[in-house]
């Protein structure tokens, strides 16, 4: 196989293709392993220490700690000064898996719901396979984050100077997705994930007893006009065209079916793909919950909290993915009618800081991500891979007789 790669008898892509294939059952082991040993935002000290390792192993330059348990792997090949960046995500989540596989996590109510680990596996396969037989001429820079869960990884590691540190022309991330066909593949120009925001709402109101309404401000009652209020800042203050989702998953207040409570507390996210959008999401949504609550003689508190931004993909970048997707996969897999995800990811903060873009791929016909069931699907594995090595290798310059 080595003498094949090196001789170059096989067309590039079927060099990376069975160069990959030939080290697949070292790396889905190693995507098993990671899932029997998940662990939670800044807690990703055993992956961060393999990662660490077999990078070191293969001859990259390895700095940890960024973030905490952040790392990143440096490559440098010949003279170019264009360098890229390939980002993977590591941490988990805190939820109880229920597939019953025999490799599943034996760190009760923790688990890789969202195929992080499939993703870590992934850049490390082309990790190996880049630093061995890798055509190309400047800088690849490793990204493995911690903490995207929490929304806080990423934006942590650009703080401790990320892209100063370890500088990228352009950065590329990616994560596969249930029910779309095994190994295919979607890419967005323009907004591709949604931006997402918290609201915690307090309503104070005067309790009492059940028996005696009249002689209280009833939270209870505000809150349900509120819930149902809150859905006309989409409907009727968002153009149609744009889009805008509200949701209230947490309503708290009172304990017992006769008293009336002081007050009562809600959460809900906010998410949007435009900036315009989120803006006036930020503003009617805590005008609209005071002034409602003042209709009913109550008072609120809105404590609204901003998450992370829209993914937005950059056009020459994406235009590059595409490119490499039909090359490398096949136009037949490439998902032209891929739509943008109402999901969120803090790779955003990453494209908000350098060019890039952010790709999909199915993960066939699984359990939905942070689903207990969920299991992230082996047989996109060496597919991903090879298109990261596709990708580096046409994003950097080739190599001369020089170099």
């Amino acid at each position: 196989m080595n003498a094949a790669l090196d001789s170059a008898v096989l067309p590039r892509s079927l060099q990376i293709e069975t160069g990959i294939a030939a080290a697949n059952a070292e790396f889905v082991a190693l995507r098993r392993d990671l899932h029997q040993h998940p662990e939670l935002a800044f807690a990703e000290h055993r992956t961060a220490g393999k990662v660490a390792a077999l990078l070191q192993q293969w001859g990259y330059q390895v700095t940890t700690g960024i973030a905490g348990t952040g790392v990143v792997g440096s490559l440098r090949r010949g003279s170019s000064q264009r360098a890229l960046g390939l980002r993977a995500d590591m941490d988990a989540l805190p939820i109880h898996e229920a597939t019953g596989l025999p490799y599943a996590s034996q760190n009760p109510g923790v688990m890789h719901a969202c195929g992080h680990d499939g993703h870590t596996a992934i850049l490390l396969a082309a990790a190996r396979f880049l630093a061995l037989h890798g055509q190309f001429d400047g800088t690849l820079q490793l990204i493995f984050q911690p903490a995207e869960e929490t929304g806080s990884g990423a934006r942590r590691m650009l703080e401790e100077g990320l892209f100063e540190r370890f500088p990228c022309d352009a950065v590329f991330g990616l994560h596969n997705w249930p029910g779309v066909s095994c190994g295919h593949i979607g890419c967005i120009e323009g907004p591709a994930m949604a931006s997402v925001d918290q609201a915690h709402i307090t309503v104070h109101g005067k309790g009492g007893h059940g028996a005696e309404p009249h002689n209280t401000v009833d939270p209870v009652l505000v809150s349900a006009h509120l819930i149902t209020a809150l859905q006309s800042v989409v409907s009727r203050n968002v153009d149609p065209l744009d889009m805008g989702v509200l949701t209230v998953g947490s309503i708290h207040g009172g304990h017992a079916s006769n008293v009336i409570p002081d007050s009562v507390e809600l959460k809900l996210t906010a998410r949007t793909f435009r900036p315009e959008v989120r803006s006036l999401l930020q503003q009617r949504v805590p005008a609209l919950v005071e002034a409602q609550a003042a209709s009913f003689g109550a008072r609120a508190e809105v404590d609204y909290r901003l998450g992370f931004p829209p993914v937005c993909n950059h056009p020459a970048e994406t235009a590059l993915a595409r490119e490499v997707a039909q090359d490398t996969l096949g136009a037949a897999r490439v998902e032209e009618a891929f739509r943008p995800r109402t999901a969120s990811e803090d790779f955003a903060f990453m494209l908000q800081a350098r060019p890039g873009s952010f790709v999909f791929f199915g993960n066939g016909d699984s359990a939905g991500l942070h689903n207990p069931r969920y299991d992230f699907n082996d047989a996109i594995l060496p597919l991903a891979a090879s298109y990261w090595v596709a990708l580096a290798e046409r994003y950097l310059p080739q190599p001369t007789a020089a170099t």
